[in-house]
């Protein structure tokens, strides 16, 4: 089954991507990688914002999460033309915007981790970093940036 097909199957519709929102490009292809800039959570009602830790839970970090992933493989499908080019996640970096000392910015990351590897099973597995910073762009509560190989 193809990736996209997976996707429809596991009940996900893909965001439409966003613009660069400064001097930068969202996708930059060197050779077989393919390198994405980071995209905030955002959902069908706009920037999902907040502080993880103060007045949003693990739960809600890790759906915000998952809503980064999905707006990565917007960009790729967009990119790429289809996600059965993609030959596997190589790496994601996660930014939780959490309380200062907040222990579990690991959990909220999972929401994208746990996703990619529903949709690509091994060829999902990354290495990660997961993050807890004191801000994020437009106050949102979580940004993922990764990288591919195609």
């Amino acid at each position: 089954m193809s990736a996209d097909q997976k996707l429809r199957e596991l009940g996900y519709l893909l965001p439409e991507p966003p613009a660069p929102g400064g001097n930068y490009v969202s996708v930059k292809i060197v050779d077989n990688l393919v390198f994405l800039s980071g995209v905030v959570s955002i959902d069908q009602a706009g920037i999902m914002t907040g502080i993880v830790g103060q007045d949003r839970t693990i739960e809600e970090g890790y759906a915000a999460a998952r809503q980064c992933a999905l707006m990565q493989l917007a960009v790729l499908k967009r990119t790429l033309g289809s996600l059965d080019r993609i030959k596997q996640i190589v790496s994601v970096n996660g930014y939780v915007n959490a309380i200062a000392g907040f222990p579990d910015s690991p959990k909220v990351i999972n929401g994208a981790s746990d996703l990619f590897i529903e949709l690509f099973g091994e060829n999902g597995r990354h290495v990660r970093a997961a993050i807890g910073v004191p801000a994020l762009p437009r106050n949102a509560m979580v940004e993922i940036q990764m990288t591919v190989e195609i």
